[in-house]
């Protein structure tokens, strides 16, 4: 009798650690699912942020992007037309905006560099500002080295307001701008810094994104260091 009884415990727990796995895997997968319909409508309103006080907008992104395909990036040589509102979509579900391309050279193969960042991130999900080294530390922006291993970026952040927040790993998203823009410096009144904008899902940003599933906005330049 005390046989049986035990073995319809190990029963009852073996179903309920698999019922556990399975409302697991339900949740991460509507996780996945709110978070593109948050992306989806945020193709189609964008956002405005305003400074009520000083009677300006803190980040003004135009809604109804037009998404392109990676073969007509590649095809348009790596640009995104601005004034069309355009914006590629990438396999990894990270869509770029290329607002200028930069100055200078791109990172070549086998270099190292650092690369000075300054940035606004927007949580879509949460509709609001999150952190930005323009608002709180524009004295500060944020340094994050660089190394071109044959083709492929990494990156750390060195210091800088990402580093304090998030810490040194930089997410996937933002090395990918790298492989198109020229970082350098600006030199004259008529050579401006690379800027893009990049809509980016939970797992290709930082530790937070990827824990919670949660999308996020940017607008970054690239400026190489001296």
């Amino acid at each position: 009798m005390t046989n049986q009884f035990t073995k319809v415990l190990l029963f009852v727990a073996a179903s309920l650690i698999l019922f556990c796995a399975c409302r697991d895997n339900d949740t991460y997968a509507e996780r996945r699912e709110k978070e593109d319909k948050q992306i989806q409508a945020f193709l189609r309103r964008g956002c405005v942020v305003r400074d009520k006080i000083h009677g300006f907008d803190v980040l003004n992104v135009p809604g109804n992007i037009k998404v392109i395909s990676e073969a007509q990036f590649l095809a348009q040589d790596t640009t995104t037309d601005v004034s069309k509102n355009e914006y590629v979509q990438f396999g990894t579900g990270v869509y770029m905006q290329i607002i200028r391309k930069g100055t200078g050279q791109r990172i070549t193969s086998g270099e190292r560099t650092t690369v000075i960042s300054r940035f606004t991130e927007f949580s879509i999900a949460g509709d609001s500002i999150t952190t930005s080294n323009l608002l709180d530390f524009p004295e500060r922006p944020d340094l994050i080295s660089i190394n071109n291993n044959s083709g492929t970026l990494d990156g750390v952040f060195v210091s800088g307001h990402m580093y304090n927040t998030y810490g040194s790993a930089v997410p996937s998203a933002w090395l990918l701008p790298l492989r198109y823009l020229h970082i350098g410096r600006q030199h004259s009144p008529n050579s401006q810094i690379a800027k893009i904008r990049l809509i980016v899902p939970g797992n290709q940003g930082h530790k937070v994104a990827i824990n919670d599933v949660k999308p996020y906005f940017y607008e970054i330049t690239y400026e190489r260091a001296r």
